[in-house]
């Protein structure tokens, strides 16, 4: 996969589906100006493609609540066959984002949960996962700048 899609069409219609992952063929169409089955066509070479590897929800959380997010800094006994904690990672819904990094640290990895207590309990499963070395939280206090939410 390139870095960039392959025209300003196909940037448009990722743009749209980031926005509102729901939006129909027909919705897509008429801001690009292409027929339902033309658009159909390029969403799904897109996924053939690698530039859409899934979708998404984003749970309504209620009023006056709002998820607890910690930040896990992860360092792995062994980076070069780290497997088995990305493994252990990906298994746990509420890992939000695991970022390889470079330096003294192996993976930055973000969760948000219900609450603190399932914040300790992903701690727990997460520092007993094989090749875990050692492993630093923060938690979250608030959240400033999040271009992530629409």
């Amino acid at each position: 996969m390139t870095k960039n899609p392959p025209d300003a069409i196909d940037a448009t219609i990722l743009a749209a589906l980031r926005a509102n992952a729901r939006s129909s063929h027909a919705q897509l169409g008429e801001k690009v100006r292409l027929s339902r089955n033309a658009v159909r066509a390029r969403i799904e070479r897109l996924e053939r493609e690698g530039y859409i590897r899934g979708y998404t929800i984003k749970e309504a959380v209620l009023e006056g609540e709002r998820p607890v997010s910690a930040i896990l800094l992860v360092h792995r006994a062994d980076r070069m066959r780290g497997g088995d904690v990305l493994a252990g990672l990906r298994a746990l819904p509420e890992v939000v984002t695991c970022d390889v990094v470079s330096g003294e640290l192996d993976l930055v990895v973000r969760v948000e949960a219900r609450d603190a207590d399932r914040i300790r309990e992903i701690w727990q499963l997460v520092s007993e996962l094989p090749g875990v070395r050692d492993m630093t939280t923060a938690f979250s206090l608030s959240t400033v700048i999040d271009r992530r939410s629409s």
